[in-house]
């Protein structure tokens, strides 16, 4: 059974800068499209990132676009999620999404979202960013 679990989140302060982590098991990262979404507390779920099964393709939420960089390594099957510049408005929980469609994972960078279209979650992870 496919598995996402995420790691890396933690208390930082505004302009500091974090990377997340995303370990798969059970998929590859390159038979998937790969994504992260946050969900705030009190608010929905929302896509921040998201890198197409073969690499070439990535897209950013305009909050995030300039700040936050999605990658993978196709050796460790990882997926990567580098914040730089983070603010409060910043803090939620991220997850870690896999899609064998490219073109499902894309269609989730529209509110709002139905997240049992994704094949695989992560339990996610609490990022906290302070004023």
């Amino acid at each position: 059974q496919a598995q996402l679990v995420e790691s890396g989140g933690g208390l930082v302060q505004a302009g500091d800068s974090l990377r997340l982590s995303c370990q798969t098991s059970g998929l590859a990262v390159t038979s998937n499209a790969m994504g992260w979404f946050r969900q705030a507390p009190g608010k929905e779920r929302e896509f921040v990132a998201c890198i197409s099964w073969s690499g070439g393709r990535t897209a950013y939420a305009e909050s995030v676009k300039g700040r936050f960089t999605i990658s993978r390594d196709t050796v460790k099957n990882m997926v990567y999620l580098q914040m730089s510049s983070l603010q409060p408005e910043d803090t939620a929980v991220y997850y870690c999404a896999a899609d064998q469609s490219d073109a499902v994972m894309w269609t989730m960078r529209s509110s709002p979202l139905d997240l049992r279209r994704i094949d695989v979650w992560g339990q996610g992870t609490l990022v906290t960013v302070s004023a």
